[in-house]
C-alpha cells in the first residue's frame, strides 16, 4: 500500500510540473520559481495533495540526489582539482565567516549560543542545484563569476560532512568526545577519499568492458548503478546521499565514456528537476510563513544582503578577482542551499533548534530560492552601477597605457582570453596586425602578462572599458565570452560606440545568432558547426572542388544560420551545384621530377596536347603560379604542373613531367 501511494505522489508531481514548466516558459520567469510555488500549493500544507510530509521528505531527498548525479556528468573534475585556492580558500573563509556573522547577529537578538552557531552552519550552505542549473541555462557556467562560484560551492558540499557531525554536538555543548568526533569525521573523509579514487580506477575498467557488448541498455544500467552505488556508500558512513551521487557524476565525466553517460541521462533532467525543487516547495508550512511574513521577510533579506556581501569581499580579496565578478559571485551565491534542509532535521531533531524557529527558516530559505534565479538575471545589472561608484573602471587592475592606446588605430580588440581569445592573439600577432586584449580574470591576465602578451585588466561589455581600450577608432572586436546576456550586452554597446566596427562573436548555440545580429554583431561563429563546416571544406578540397566553389557554399550555409547541419535546409542553400564533382578525373597535379622529358621543355616544345589531348593550364614555382606558358617558358625540376584533359590521357600527360625510369625501377 505504501509503494502504492509513493506511486501516487510520484504522479502528482509529474502531472502538475507539466503545466507549471509551460506556464513559466510563457511568463518568461524561471522554471524553478514556479516548480517551488507549486509545491507551497500542493504540499500538506497548502491543499494537501501530496499530504505525508514523509513522504515529501523521501522525495526531495531522491529528487536532489539524481539532479547532482546529472549535474556532476556536466562538470569536469579534473577542472574542480585546478580550482585549488577558489574552492579550499574561497569555500573555508565563505563558510567561516558566514557563521561568525550570524552567530553574531543571532546572540545580539538573544539567540543562544548554541542555536546562533547552528544557524549560521545552515545559512553557510548555498544551493548548488539551483545555482549549477541557473548558470546552466544560461550558459554561465564557464564564465569567471561561474567558476568562482562552482569553486566555493563545491567546498560547500564537501563541509556538509564535518557540519553533520558538528550540528548535533552543539547540543551537548562541554560533552562531546573530542576523540570521537575526530574518528568519525576522519573516517568519512577518508570513506570519501576512497570513493573518488576507487572510481576513477573501476569505472573506466567496468565501461570499457560494457561498452565491448554494444548494448546501450546495459551502458546505461551500469551509469544508473554507480550514481546510485556511490550515493549508497556516501551514506553508509554518514555523508549525503546527494553527495556521493554528485561524485560519482563527476568521476563518470572523466571517463572517455562521459560524454554518453551525459546524453544517456540527459532526457531525465527535467524530472530530477521537477521532483527536487517541488518536493522543497512541500516543506514549506504557508500559514506560519503568513502569520510571521514581517520577520520572514527580514530574515530573507538579511540572508541574501549578508551572504552577497561576505561572497564578493572573499572573491574580491581572497581570490583577486575583479569587483565585478566578485559583485556576481556574491548575488549566486546568496541563498540558502538543499542541504541545508538536512542539517535543519538534524538541528531539530537534536534539540538545537525549535519547531517554530525551524519553520521561520524554513520559509526564508524557499524565499531566497526563489530570489535566486532573478538575482542571477540581473547580477551585471546590479554589481555595474555598484562598480561604478566605488570608481572601479578598470575592474581592480592596472589601467590601461592612454599613450599606447592612443597609437592604435584599426587594431583589433580581443574581450577574452580563453582558449580562442589566446589563439586569436597568437594569428595577429603572427601577422604583425595591431591589437589590445581585454580580460577580468585577474590570474589570466597575470599569467598573460609573463608571457609578455599586449593584455589589460578589464571587462569588454562596459562602456568604459571599450573607449579607453579605442572602440572608437578599431576596426574589429571580438567576443570570445561564455555568458549570452554579456555576449549580446557587449555587441550592442560596440555597436553603439562605432557604426562602422566589424563584431565577430564566438557563441555555443545557433539560437544565438539572430539576436546577436539584432544587436548588431558582423559574424557569428557557431563553435560545433564551424567544425562540421571545417571537416565538410577538407572533405571537398580532397574531391579538387574549386576553392571559390567551396567558399560560396559556406558562405551560404552560415547566411542560413546553419539551417543544412540543424536538418532544416533552406531553399538559398543550393548543394546541388556541386553534383560536377568528377572533377577531379579532369584534372592532376604533378611535381617535374629529375630525368622527367619534360625538364628543360618549354610547353610550346613538348607538344603536350597533340600527343595526349592534355593541356598544361598553370606552373607553381616556388610558391607562385604561373599562367603565361609562352615558347619562353621552361619547366624546371620541383615545378608543379596543373594538367586539365580526359580522364584517359590525364596518365599519359603526366609521365612527361616524371621520371618514367625511376619510377618504373621502383
Amino acid at each position: 500500500m505504501h509503494e502504492f501511494e509513493l506511486l501516487r505522489d510520484l504522479l502528482i508531481l509529474v502531472a502538475v510540473a507539466i503545466p507549471t514548466v509551460a506556464l513559466a516558459e510563457r511568463l518568461k520567469i524561471p522554471s524553478i520559481v514556479g516548480l517551488l510555488v507549486v509545491g507551497m500549493v500542493i504540499g500538506p500544507f497548502g491543499f494537501g495533495l501530496i499530504a505525508q510530509p514523509d513522504e515529501v521528505a523521501v522525495l526531495a531527498e531522491m529528487g536532489v540526489v539524481l539532479l547532482l548525479f546529472e549535474i556532476g556528468l556536466e562538470v569536469s573534475l579534473a577542472r574542480i582539482i585546478k580550482m585549488g585556492s577558489s574552492m579550499f580558500l574561497g569555500g573555508s573563509l565563505q563558510i567561516a565567516l558566514t557563521i561568525g556573522a550570524v552567530t553574531l547577529v543571532g546572540s545580539l537578538a538573544g539567540v543562544s549560543l548554541e542555536s546562533a552557531i547552528a544557524f549560521g552552519c545552515f545559512v553557510a550552505l548555498s544551493s548548488t542545484a539551483i545555482v549549477l542549473k541557473t548558470y546552466h541555462d544560461r550558459g554561465e557556467l564557464d564564465t569567471p563569476f561561474g567558476r568562482a562560484g562552482l569553486g566555493i560551492l563545491i567546498f560547500q558540499d564537501l563541509a556538509v560532512v564535518p557540519l553533520m557531525v558538528f550540528v548535533p554536538l552543539l547540543a551537548q555543548a562541554g560533552s562531546g568526545n573530542i576523540a570521537m568526533i575526530a574518528l568519525r569525521v576522519g573516517g568519512s573523509l577518508v570513506a570519501l577519499i576512497a570513493v573518488v579514487v576507487a572510481g576513477r580506477v573501476v569505472v573506466p575498467w567496468v565501461l570499457e568492458r560494457v561498452v565491448r557488448t554494444a548494448n546501450r541498455e546495459l551502458f546505461t544500467l551500469t551509469i544508473a548503478f554507480f550514481g546510485l552505488g556511490a550515493a549508497f556508500v556516501t551514506a553508509s558512513v554518514g555523508l549525503s546521499l546527494a553527495l556521493g551521487a554528485f561524485i560519482a557524476g563527476l568521476v563518470i565525466s572523466e571517463s572517455e565514456y562521459g560524454a554518453q553517460a551525459v546524453s544517456d541521462v540527459l532526457p531525465f533532467r527535467a524530472l530530477f528537476s521537477g521532483i527536487f525543487f517541488t518536493s522543497v516547495g512541500m516543506l514549506l508550512d504557508l500559514s506560519f510563513a503568513v502569520e510571521h511574513i514581517a520577520r520572514v521577510g527580514l530574515i530573507t533579506v538579511g540572508i541574501i544582503v549578508g551572504k552577497a556581501v561576505i561572497v564578493a569581499l572573499v572573491v574580491r580579496w581572497a581570490l583577486r578577482r575583479s569587483l565585478v565578478v566578485s559583485l556576481m559571485t556574491g548575488l549566486g551565491l546568496a541563498q540558502v542551499g538543499e542541504f541545508s534542509f538536512v542539517l535543519a532535521g538534524v538541528g531539530l531533531t537534536a534539540g538545537v533548534v525549535t519547531e517554530p524557529t525551524y519553520q521561520l527558516f524554513l520559509a526564508a530559505t524557499i524565499l531566497s530560492m526563489l530570489a535566486t534565479p532573478f538575482l542571477i538575471q540581473h547580477a551585471s545589472a546590479i554589481a555595474e552601477p555598484l562598480t561604478r561608484l566605488a570608481g572601479r573602471t578598470t575592474l581592480g587592475g592596472e589601467p590601461l597605457d592612454k599613450a599606447h592606446v592612443r597609437s592604435l588605430k584599426d587594431h583589433a580588440i580581443i574581450v577574452g582570453y580563453g582558449m580562442s581569445g589566446h589563439h586569436m592573439a597568437r594569428v595577429l600577432k603572427a601577422a604583425h596586425l595591431p591589437y589590445i586584449v581585454l580580460e577580468i580574470n585577474g590570474q589570466t591576465v597575470r599569467r598573460a602578462r609573463q608571457e609578455r602578451e599586449l593584455i589589460f585588466f578589464g571587462d569588454g561589455t562596459r562602456r568604459e572599458v571599450l573607449l579607453r581600450a579605442g572602440i572608437r577608432e578599431a576596426c574589429v572586436v571580438v567576443f570570445n565570452i561564455s555568458s549570452p546576456a554579456d555576449e549580446r550586452r557587449g555587441v550592442a554597446l560596440a555597436r553603439e560606440l562605432n557604426a562602422a566596427v566589424k563584431i565577430v562573436v564566438r557563441t555555443r548555440t545557433v539560437d544565438a545568432i539572430p539576436v546577436l545580429e539584432q544587436h548588431g554583431a558582423t559574424d557569428v561563429v557557431v563553435e560545433e558547426f564551424e567544425a562540421a563546416l571545417e571537416m565538410f571544406q577538407r572533405v571537398l578540397r580532397h574531391y579538387r572542388i574549386p576553392t571559390n566553389t567551396i567558399g560560396v557554399e559556406l558562405d551560404a550555409m552560415r547566411s542560413e544560420h546553419y539551417g543544412i547541419l540543424r536538418g532544416v535546409p533552406k531553399e538559398a542553400l543550393r548543394l546541388d551545384s556541386l553534383k560536377f564533382l568528377g572533377i577531379q578525373h579532369a584534372l592532376d597535379l604533378v611535381e617535374i621530377e629529375e630525368g622527367a622529358r619534360a625538364v628543360g621543355e618549354s610547353p610550346v616544345s613538348l607538344k603536350l596536347r597533340s600527343t595526349t589531348d592534355v593541356t598544361v593550364v598553370a606552373v607553381v614555382r616556388e610558391g607562385i603560379a604561373h599562367y603565361t606558358l609562352d615558347e619562353s617558358f621552361r619547366f624546371r625540376v620541383g615545378d608543379t604542373a596543373v594538367l586539365v584533359g580526359p580522364s584517359p590521357g590525364l596518365p599519359k600527360g603526366a609521365a612527361y613531367f616524371r621520371n618514367i625510369a625511376h619510377s618504373e625501377s621502383a
